[in-house]
């Protein structure tokens, strides 16, 4: 696994799947982040508070919960859509 991408390599079973699937053999797929209750109990606070973070807000985010700006913004899209499928 390659911490800094948030890519880890398939097993050689996944490549034929991925490749019988009309993938090209030796792809990555991104590996599912796996957030502590700590860090999830942090972010629907935040959430609550504003549904939009700003870069700035982002970054400070994410430097608290050992996280990337990239991990933040993509849980805040989910979250938001979780929230619109629910209403």
């Amino acid at each position: 696994a390659d911490e800094s991408s948030g890519y880890e390599s398939e097993s050689a079973g996944g490549e034929r799947a991925a490749a019988a699937a009309g993938g090209t053999r030796g792809r990555q797929r991104r590996a599912r982040t796996a957030f502590t209750s700590e860090q999830v109990c942090r972010l629907e606070k935040t959430f609550q508070r504003q549904k939009y973070l700003g870069a700035s807000e982002r970054k400070k985010l994410a430097a608290a919960l050992h996280l990337s700006e990239i991990q933040i913004k993509t849980w805040f899209q989910n979250r938001r859509m979780k929230l619109k499928r629910q209403i």
